[in-house]
């Protein structure tokens, strides 16, 4: 078992942030235009047509983090832990399954990943009563798990199919490291349709906690 992703979206159902640790399918960095927020994550930051060097390289493309698994000059998603990758270095990923389809940039994925949360969230409510809450769904290939905070931010985890229900780890990253790093940090302006959340502390207190887990291997 495993967790691949995760996913926070505000309540104008923008995509803030996005981490990942078990990807094997290439994931292209969003489009520029693409509607996707500076600083969700550098590694998927779309790369301006042009750079201080005049042929398009860009900061975004030298990021590179053992914490995070997406190469952004690349596209390819390998698995890592605490080594650091070469970008030309050959390296085959583990099987590990997949929930997109290679070569599918960032900002249509994340679109993706909320259009499914919202159809199903409004399916459940209008056919148990809305009383009744949308959690997660199960696939052959990945497990959506979803928390929704009373501010309207979601959360949404991506894991191994047969991966308990991680309600309370999501829940305990909303009351941890979010309110601790985004809600409680002065520079972090809440609430905003300019603005992701790229705040370090957060990124590496999630990674930590989350390597910490029994479901992460």
């Amino acid at each position: 078992m495993t967790i691949f992703s995760l996913y926070i979206y505000d309540r104008h159902c923008n995509c803030v942030y996005y981490q990942d640790w078990h990807r094997t399918k290439r994931l292209k960095p969003a489009v520029e235009g693409g509607g996707i927020l500076p600083a969700v994550s550098r590694a998927v930051t779309p790369a301006p047509s042009t750079g201080p060097d005049g042929n398009g390289s860009t900061a975004a493309s030298n990021y590179s983090s053992p914490r995070n698994t997406l190469s952004s000059s690349t596209g390819v998603v390998v698995a890592m832990n605490e080594m650091n990758l070469q970008p030309g270095a050959t390296t085959t990923p583990p099987a590990q399954p997949s929930m997109n389809q290679p070569g599918l940039p960032f900002d249509e994925e994340a679109k993706l990943v909320y259009g499914v949360v919202l159809s199903l969230r409004n399916m459940v409510k209008k056919l148990a009563g809305r009383e009744e809450q949308f959690v997660n769904y199960k696939t052959s290939t990945y497990k959506l798990h979803l928390f929704e905070t009373i501010s309207g931010y979601k959360l949404v985890m991506l894991s191994d199919p047969d991966a308990n229900p991680m309600q309370s780890v999501l829940r305990q990253i909303y009351a941890g490291p979010f309110i601790e790093y985004v809600v409680r940090n002065p520079l972090s302006t809440m609430d905003s349709r300019t603005h992701g959340i790229d705040n370090e502390y957060f990124r590496a207190s999630i990674d930590r906690y989350l390597r910490g887990l029994p479901v992460f291997p």
